[in-house]
């Protein structure tokens, strides 16, 4: 292989490396996205538990206090 030829190997590699380097960076972009979105549904779900939680809690106290003002 000719130095023309080395030489002409290189400048197309050099000329792919900006694509191969916006593949990896959209490819990045992704998984971090979707590591985003299940920790925003993950904390939607705890939210709506915590919501659950407390109004069974405040029901209940609600009773208590009732029966022991009655």
């Amino acid at each position: 292989m000719g130095i023309h030829q080395h030489l002409w190997s290189a400048a197309q590699r050099a000329a792919r490396m900006h694509v191969h380097s916006q593949q990896a960076a959209i490819r990045n972009a992704m998984v971090a996205s979707t590591a985003l979105t299940q920790r925003r549904r993950e904390l939607i779900e705890v939210e709506e538990f915590l919501a659950r939680h407390r109004k069974q809690y405040d029901a209940r106290v609600g009773v208590a206090l009732q029966q022991h003002t009655a």
